[in-house]
């Protein structure tokens, strides 16, 4: 499939996608992200292998939509876990030695 990234041309395939990633270790997923095999890589770390260019010369945008038309599954932010932040309350109440919860 021909994709265009960076204004250039690519000849694309899943199959050579595959190949190119085969091996890469994904690295942490901060934003945009696409599925390849069993993991989950960062779309600009993508281009960048299947393309071979700087990671500034490409938007992920354009790497989201060529993955897309590859049939790869494309996640627009990474799921992230809940993060439980105490309140001050039990900041206070923990450093006092307290065990108070705060009433709701």
């Amino acid at each position: 499939m021909r994709c265009v990234i960076a204004r250039y041309p690519f000849e694309l395939t899943k199959n050579g996608v595959l190949a190119s990633m085969k091996g890469i270790t994904p690295e942490l997923v901060t934003g945009e992200s696409v599925t390849i095999g069993r993991r989950r890589y960062p779309v600009k770390q993508v281009g960048q292998v299947i393309t071979r260019q700087d990671r500034r010369d490409f938007t992920s945008r354009e790497v989201v939509r060529a993955m897309t038309s590859l049939g790869f599954t494309c996640h627009a932010h990474p799921d992230a876990a809940p993060v439980c932040v105490p309140t001050p309350f039990q900041t206070a109440s923990a450093l006092l030695g307290g065990t108070a919860t705060p009433e709701v």
